[in-house]
């Protein structure tokens, strides 16, 4: 992570084609669902992550993680992601596994339709989730934070896409 000049730690920005490495998608096919989500690097140098959420076979999940590029996260800090969307209600996932397994700390943000917004996701509000089960008791330590994601999975069956300029930590 690289600081700026106001004391942010810059964790992704796409400027690059190798910007994209660190990121998979994982969706509801793992499980049976039919979701298609997808990501890209566009021209204006943001990513993409789009495609088209599906319920059928018990699906509605799509999501996109990277690994690694969290050092030194604390329960105080505050990750700022500038994102444009579509209107639809997304989640911000950290993992504290190394293969982004197990419980995924989560948080919801509602984007504005064609409009780009900086969403604030202070660290110590995260919460425990597992096969979109909560569980409030298992809480993150951000020492163990090893991975981040966007996820859809808001029930609603249709195109979907958002894009990410950056995220950082304040």
């Amino acid at each position: 992570m690289a600081a700026d000049g106001d004391g942010e730690r810059v964790i992704f920005q796409f400027e690059t084609p190798d910007a994209v490495k660190p990121w998979q998608v994982v969706n509801d096919g793992v499980m049976g669902g039919r979701s298609e989500g997808r990501f890209k690097i566009n021209d204006d140098n943001k990513m993409e992550f789009f495609g088209t959420l599906s319920l059928e076979n018990n699906g509605g999940f799509a999501s996109v993680r990277a690994r690694g590029e969290i050092s030194a996260l604390e329960l105080d800090d505050v990750i700022v992601a500038r994102v444009k969307g579509d209107g639809r209600e997304y989640q911000f996932n950290l993992y504290a596994q190394r293969n982004l397994g197990g419980f995924s700390y989560r948080q919801s943000f509602k984007t504005i339709k064609d409009e780009w917004v900086e969403v604030e996701l202070p660290v110590d509000e995260f919460v425990a989730t597992w096969l979109g089960r909560i569980f409030p008791n298992e809480k993150l330590n951000p020492a163990n934070v090893s991975g981040l994601g966007f996820l859809l999975g808001d029930k609603k069956a249709g195109p979907f896409k958002l894009e990410v300029d950056w995220i950082k930590v304040k």
